[in-house]
């Protein structure tokens, strides 16, 4: 039949279609039925192809008798020609619609070879030749075989057998029979028929990406469009992985052929949209490794369709987007024995999230959103309030649940902290691209849920989230404050009121971490030497962004925050004589050098040079050194009692290293004129400090009475540094000079 199509007339093609369909449709021998669906699609080339360039060859005859005649008729020859190829159209849609209809009803064949095989042709020949089909003609096709056999394949599928099958009796052995291995992907009915599914699956798709703009201008598009989505739905919720997948690519590669070259009207978006906002919410309460892996694709699939038609996204629309994917994360059952979190890794449909995340970014006219993307994923951190709980044009996002009960107590999971582990450095990324106005709308928010992130270390000193979430916090503060500041002296809609919240947040921060958390003695077993260094050179740096960074920077700190991270600092320099003598013997090292690198801090702090011309800086220096006189004081009095409540004894090394730094960092301080006019003395030694001195110790005066209550201490070092300290004070007052004589 191969070589014969040629020389068969046309008036017999549609007889050897039959002959070919009758031999496909017969049971006696499966390969008789493969080779003569293999000659129906030899006979659909021809009759494409073949009768095209039939039509050709006769109308080059025609014109040929034409000019042979010697009295030719006015327009004979068009109206022939028309006559000739028009009967020739329809005689191929008639043939084409015969192959069409024995395909369609071979795919509904009971052996899985054919009925795929016949699918398999019946798209392919759509998708190769479809752009020679006339626009009835794909109405037809459409409405008759397109996605009729979509429904038919599902009806079958769903009513199919789930009972496993046995292989072909191959023989015996030992007295029982050998039967050939089938493959657990394909040993039931029902697995069968998803096969077929996914490859019916797969010509809707090849259809959509070819012909997607021509196809939605037919009459009958709509509704098919429709039932494909309903399958889609389905699919997801009650199919297979494999077909659900096939119907989720179904859909993406419609959107990824068709929305940047602005084919796709935002209906269409928009179905799509709903289309997995509601197979995610329904499939919530699913939680397994199929589940997984469909919200990963859909996912995937969220993300491309943004990135490809974000230009036709509004607000409605991109707040429908992050509520479908906030449906994708959630997860009311939580398990701890994921064996992803065991091996350190994210859980697959988390992971998917972190990778879609930069894609997400809202584009230029969609800068409203960026306070919705932020909160959205500030909810999934520890303790995060629900979404804009006052606000309600803004959609709430499920509580995610970061912990289950067991027993009444608070079970942590270690997948979902990992999961917040590689989400810290995101939303501070995401939080830096943001403008600056839609920065200050959700700054207080950042720093909160970040601080919130920092207090882990309590109960997890070893994991990573408190770690980056410090990271995160300082990178904020550092890079992004100051173009702030800038910013808000252009921008009147940033107000005062707002920047004051901002530097709220932050001193709540450091207050609830500097003083609960830090500096803190840890169990022996609870870290590594390596990670002990590591974390104390972290505080470290932490107290060095603070005192050289923030409160020396030029930003515009209001009064009452530098007085609150001044007073942080405070309570942090005070531990080691605030403790017990008895606690302060057990304490580790690393805690007393804590609270000395926050007491030299102070000192930092209360120095200020005449060449600084900050304004700022000249406050915190009069704060500062009302508070570090305070401490100093408290910290000679209590060694001085301590010293002669435990009579001959030794106190321990942390307390006479702390009073030998603060003698010594006493004796280098200088300060401004302002900030010495701002200490508690006498008129009479004001009036002497505001002259011309360039000393500069007027701090030495107030600690006086202590100096000389130490000059009776057995610790020698100590008796010098205060020799020291008189001698400084005898020349702040110009008396060294002074003789018997004078």
């Amino acid at each position: 039949m191969n070589d014969g199509l040629p020389t068969i007339p046309a008036h017999c093609l549609n007889e050897c279609i039959d002959v070919a369909g009758a031999y496909s449709a017969q049971k006696t021998e499966l390969n008789i039925s493969l080779t003569a669906i293999g000659l129906l699609w030899a006979a659909t080339d021809f009759i494409v192809k073949g009768l095209t360039r039939w039509t050709q060859e006769e109308f080059e005859t025609d014109q040929r008798n034409h000019e042979n005649r010697e009295e030719p008729a006015p327009n004979s020859h068009e109206k022939v020609t028309d006559v000739t190829y028009l009967s020739n159209t329809v005689e191929r849609d008639k043939l084409l619609f015969s192959v069409f209809s024995l395909l369609h009803k071979l795919g509904a064949d009971e052996r899985p070879e054919v009925r795929n095989s016949a699918i398999r042709m019946l798209f392919q020949t759509l998708g190769s030749h479809g752009q020679k089909l006339s626009k009835s003609m794909w109405e037809d096709c459409l409405c008759n075989y397109v996605f009729p056999t979509l429904d038919h394949a599902s009806h079958l599928a769903a009513t199919s057998s789930k009972d496993e099958w046995q292989g072909k009796e191959l023989g015996t052995r030992k007295g029982k029979a050998v039967h050939m291995l089938i493959h657990h992907s394909r040993n039931t009915a029902q697995k069968q028929w998803d096969e077929t599914l996914v490859l019916v699956l797969g010509g809707i798709t090849r259809v959509l990406r070819s012909f997607f703009p021509f196809l939605r201008s037919l009459k009958n598009f709509h509704s098919g469009w429709e039932s494909l989505l309903v399958f889609v739905k389905n699919s997801i919720l009650n199919g297979s992985k494999e077909v659900a997948l096939a119907a989720i690519n179904c859909l993406q590669s419609t959107v990824v052929s068709h929305s940047p070259k602005g084919h796709l009207p935002v209906t269409y978006i928009r179905s799509v949209l709903d289309t997995y906002e509601a197979v995610l919410q329904k499939s919530s309460d699913i939680n397994d490794h199929v589940a997984d892996k469909v919200k990963q694709e859909i996912l995937h699939a969220l993300g491309d369709l943004y990135v490809q038609a974000q230009g036709m996204f509004d607000n409605d629309m991109y707040k429908q987007l992050i509520l479908v994917v906030d449906s994708a994360i959630r997860r009311p059952k939580i398990t701890n024995n994921n064996f992803e979190a065991e091996y350190g890794h994210v859980p697959p449909v988390e992971r998917t999230l972190l990778e879609i995340l930069p894609q997400l970014r809202p584009a230029a006219h969609l800068s409203t959103m960026w306070v919705l993307l932020l909160r959205n994923l500030l909810h999934y951190l520890p303790a995060a309030d629900p979404i804009l709980d006052d606000n309600e044009d803004y959609p709430k996002p499920a509580v995610s649940s970061v912990a289950s009960t067991e027993g009444g107590e608070l079970v942590l999971n270690n997948s979902y902290n990992l999961f917040m582990e590689k989400l810290v450095p995101v939303i501070v990324e995401l939080f830096l691209q943001a403008p600056v106005t839609e920065k200050y709308n959700i700054f207080p928010d950042v720093i909160r849920s970040l601080g919130r992130c920092m207090t882990t270390r309590r109960d997890d000193p070893d994991g990573n989230l408190w770690r980056l979430a410090v990271d995160g916090f300082h990178h904020i503060l550092i890079d992004d404050v100051g173009k702030l500041n800038l910013a808000s002296e252009k921008d009147l809609t940033i107000t005062r009121s707002s920047r004051n919240q901002i530097w709220k947040e932050v001193a709540d921060v450091y207050e609830l971490f500097l003083v609960g958390h830090c500096g803190r003695a840890l169990p022996a077993h609870a870290l590594s030497a390596a990670a002990r260094q590591r974390d104390e050179y972290l505080e470290m740096n932490i107290l060095d962004i603070l005192g050289d960074k923030i409160l020396r920077s030029e930003t515009d700190v209001p009064l009452d925050i530098i007085q609150r991270l001044i007073s942080t600092l405070d309570r942090c320099a005070s531990r080691t004589s605030c403790l017990p003598l008895e606690t302060v013997e057990l304490m580790p090292s690393h805690c007393s050098r804590f609270s000395l690198t926050c007491l030299q801090k102070l000192f930092s702090l209360s120095s200020y040079e005449i060449s600084d011309s900050n304004l700022a800086k000249a406050e915190v220096s009069k704060i500062s050194i009302m508070t570090l006189m305070s401490r100093c004081d408290f910290i000679l009095r209590k060694f001085l009692a301590d010293e002669n409540d435990i009579g001959e004894r030794s106190l321990p090394p942390a307390r006479v290293e702390e009073v030998i730094f603060v003698l010594q960092e006493l004796a280098r301080l200088v300060i401004h004129l302002e900030t010495a006019l701002s200490l508690p003395l006498h008129p009479h030694l004001k009036d002497g400090v505001s002259k011309e001195n360039s000393r500069r110790r007027a701090h030495l005066l107030v600690l006086f009475p202590s100096f000389c209550e130490l000059v009776i201490s057995r610790e020698s070092r100590i008796r010098e540094l205060v020799q020291v300290l008189l001698r400084l004070i005898a020349a702040e007052l110009g008396l060294q000079n002074l003789g018997l004589n004078t």
